[in-house]
Formats: C-alpha cells, structure tokens, sequence
C-alpha cells in the first residue's frame, strides 16, 4: 500500500511537470557543464593539466559560472583555491569582485591569512574593491576563529584600504562581536560610537541578542528599556530576541510569561515566535506542551513553516519517540508541505537511534521521490551509524556511493570513516584507514597530526611497517612534524 502511495505520488508530480508543455524535462546545458567542470577540478592530480582544460577557448567563462563551481568546491578549499588561482592566469577572463569574495572566505575558514589579505590586496590594485562586505568576511571568520580582537581591527582599518565605515559595517562588527561571545567589547564599541553612526533598531537588537546569547537577559532587557527610552519602538524580531533568550539561559516559565504579554499587548506574533516557544519546550523536555502550542498556532491564525515542522519534529525525536516524529512528518506531507534536507536529516538520525537502520535508509531513498537528494550531512549521519555498529562495510558502500554521485565527501566524512576503521581493530581495516588518509590529502584535505598518529599507531601494531613508512613520509610532506619511530 506505502509503495503504490509512492509510486502514485511520483506519477502524479511526473503529470504536473509536464502539463503545458509537448517535451521531457532535461538538465540544461549550464547545469551539466558546471557538473563536469566541478568533478574534473576535484579529481585532478595534475595541476598543469588541469591548467591547459581549464584555458581552454572551449570553455565561456562568466562569473556566475565560477562562483557557482567555487560554491559547489565549498567542501573542498583548496581545490577551490586552486581553480581560483588557475584561472586568475586566463587569457580572456578576469574574476569578478564577487569570487574574490568567495576566495577570501574559503581561505579565512583554511585559516591562511597571508593568502587573504594577498587577495585582499589585489582587489585593490585592480579597483574592484575591498567593499563593506569584503570585511564583513573577514571579521566573521576571525572571531569564528576565535580571534575577535583581528576582527575589531579589520573593522578599524576599513579606510586604509579605501572603504569607509557605515551604519551596516558597524552593525555587522556589532554582531559579529556578540555571536563570537565577545559582548562586552561589543557593548563598549556601541556605546563609544552610537553617535557617530546613529544607531537604530538593529543596532539595539544585536546588543540585546548578544547578552541574551551569553544567559544574561535582565543585560539585555536594560538595552531594549535605552532602546525604548531614544524613541525607537522594538519590533517582532526584538520580541523573538528576548523569548529566545529566556529559552537559552533555561528560563521556560519566564519565556511562557513573555509570549502570554506579547499576546496580551496583540503584537504581532509571527511563525518565528510560536517556532521558538515550540523549541524552547522541546529543549526541557515538555513534549506535551509544545504539542499543545503547535496545533494553538493555527487557531491564531499563524500557519506552520516547514521550519516549525522540523523544530517539533525534533522535539518528538530527542524527547518522545521517533514513531510521533514520523507521524507528524506524514501528516506535514498530506497537508502539501515540502520536506527539506534538515527534515529528513531529523528522521534518519532519529530512525538511526533508535536502531532502526533500514527504515533510516528507505528514507533516504525516500528523499529523491521528493526531489531533495541526500547531501553530505544525510551520508555522515549514517556512515557514523553503521560505523558505530560495527557493520563498517555498509558504511564504506555509502561512502563508494557518495564518490560517484554528485554529493562528494567531505573532511568529516574523513573523519568518520577512519574512526570507524578502529571499532574492530583488524590488520584489513588499518590498511583502509591508511587508504583512506592517502584519498583525504590528495582531494586537498589536511588532516590532524593525532589522525596521522593513530593511523601509524594501528598499522604498527598490525604488522603493516610498510604502509606505516609511506604514512609517516607523506606527515612529513604534509609539513606536520614527524615522530621519531623505528619501521
């Protein structure tokens, strides 16, 4: 019956994508030439070859196309920056300020800080920039690196570069301060310059999202009061601020409190807010209550999101059972929602969980009837599943799967799969590790000095000296500092 359901479904979306038209549906021309670009770029292992392809008069380069491929190597930096420094060599073609962008961002999260401001610099010398969000960049990958101190400078330095302050670069080093917990440099930095770059709502609402990120509301509920105090009126997204601040520091009956005031006062209560109260219920535990909330929301009139769906969704997963995770998932579908990834990923690792690992894979297989193609967290959540249970074979077909198809590997796929090569401590599954290792550096990856170890570890204590040997030279080309063994 569930197959005929399915099979119908799909017939019935095959009717409606053909309605109005007398021809089949195929990937266009674009599409299918990124693909090939994308899959040539990332298996290449030979640069020169790679630079003759990709110089090709055959080849129209356009910006859309290179961000596009930039994006899809996003896994994958230093192939991307590979094809981005090729193609800097072009002839015929000039990159946009938009993939300088994108390169700057992909060498931030590499933590190559030379090569970004090189690029940086560059820009310069070409007139296409650095702009305002050049630095928004820059800023937000040095905090995320912990470093929120370079932050605030890039932010300081702006003008030495030739791109003046305005009121969005301040909110945007505003936020990125807070979301890096750095808020008191945050708050001090606004109250300093606020006259300057005349603050606004936003402003406000960032200084107050950060104390509440930090589990200080009554901090922030002092802001929102100034707030009021210089005439600006909070908005909805100042009251889902401080309902989520509430749910974060653990304050559940303060948060309720909160959400029955802004009923009272009839703000207007968004999808967001009965999502947020959704989650908060869920994170403590009361299923019951956040039940009770999500079906309230249509008697007020606010119609569920998809992103609703997933956060109850995961509620019923973490604190029920994955069974009412699945029925309020059929229900979703029944009443015309889209499931996305983030739904499925949910489901699959609630199916997962609970050890029910064949209905966890029919689901993925489900997943393309709904046009929404596992992507590389749906493989790793899996992968680590099976690798878990010591059924590492089914993990590797997932991973033999993934490389030839168009979601590729990433470094915790890696990463995963190499942990999972210890559970059973054979002399075989060393030899993968290694395998493994060798695939993980030649797609450009580089992996921690204690995955070389381990690795080494187990190959010696298996009997693979030789392996061991080729391992501890390529640590060493690797640039990590090789450890004095006996092979």
């Amino acid at each position: 019956m569930v197959q005929l359901w399915r099979s119908s479904r799909s017939h019935l979306r095959r009717l409606l994508s053909l309605k109005g038209r007398n021809f089949t549906a195929l990937p266009s021309p674009e599409a299918s030439q990124t693909a090939s670009l994308y899959k040539l770029i990332l298996n290449s292992s030979d640069p020169r070859a790679l630079s003759q392809t990709l110089h090709s008069t055959a080849i129209e380069w356009t910006p859309d196309l290179v961000n596009t491929i930039l994006k899809r190597l996003w896994n994958h930096g230093p192939k991307a920056l590979q094809f981005f420094r090729i193609l800097s060599h072009h002839p015929l073609y000039a990159h946009h300020a938009s993939s300088f962008d994108l390169a700057i961002d992909i060498t931030a999260r590499l933590r190559d800080y030379r090569t970004l401001w090189a690029l940086v610099s560059r820009m310069r010398s070409r007139r296409i920039g650095p702009s305002p969000k050049t630095f928004a960049i820059i800023a937000e990958r040095y905090a995320a690196a912990g470093k929120p101190h370079r932050a605030f400078k890039v932010f300081l330095h702006m003008r030495e570069y030739g791109c003046f302050q305005d009121l969005h670069s301040f909110n945007t080093i505003l936020d990125v301060l807070c979301k890096s917990g750095r808020v008191e440099m945050a708050y001090n930095l606004f109250k300093t310059l606020r006259g300057r770059f005349k603050v606004d709502c936003v402003s406000y609402n960032i200084i107050a999202n950060g104390w509440c990120l930090i589990k200080r509301t009554p901090k922030a509920l002092e802001v929102l009061k100034e707030m009021v105090e210089r005439g600006l009126s909070p908005n909805i997204t100042t009251c889902n601020t401080m309902l989520k601040g509430y749910i974060r520091a653990g304050q559940i009956n303060e948060a309720w409190d909160f959400f029955l005031e802004m009923k009272k006062r009839k703000c207007e209560i968004d999808v967001v807010t009965y999502t947020t109260v959704i989650h908060g219920f869920g994170v403590v535990g009361e299923v019951k209550r956040a039940q009770k909330v999500f079906y309230r929301m249509v008697e007020d009139g606010v119609l569920p999101s998809v992103a609703t769906y997933n956060a109850f969704i995961q509620v019923l997963c973490k604190k029920d059972n994955v069974e009412n995770a699945m029925s309020v998932f059929e229900e979703m579908v029944k009443k015309g929602y889209v499931p996305n990834s983030v739904t499925y990923n949910l489901l699959i690792r609630g199916l997962f969980h609970a050890g029910q690992m064949e209905r966890a894979m029919e689901l993925m297989e489900r997943m393309k009837d709904d046009e929404c193609d596992p992507n590389v967290q749906t493989y790793n959540i899996a992968i680590r599943y099976f690798c878990d249970a010591g059924e590492i074979e089914r993990g590797l077909d997932l991973f033999q799967k993934m490389g030839s198809g168009d979601c590729l590997p990433n470094l915790d796929t890696y990463n995963i799969l190499i942990s999972g090569m210890f559970v059973r401590k054979k002399s075989d599954d060393m030899v993968v590790a290694g395998k493994l290792l060798l695939e993980m550096v030649d797609r450009g990856f580089m992996p921690r000095r204690l995955t070389f170890n381990r690795i080494l570890d187990g190959l010696l204590l298996t009997g693979n000296q030789g392996f061991a040997k080729e391992i501890l030279s390529l640590q060493s080309r690797c640039g990590r500092l090789p450890r004095r063994l006996k092979l």
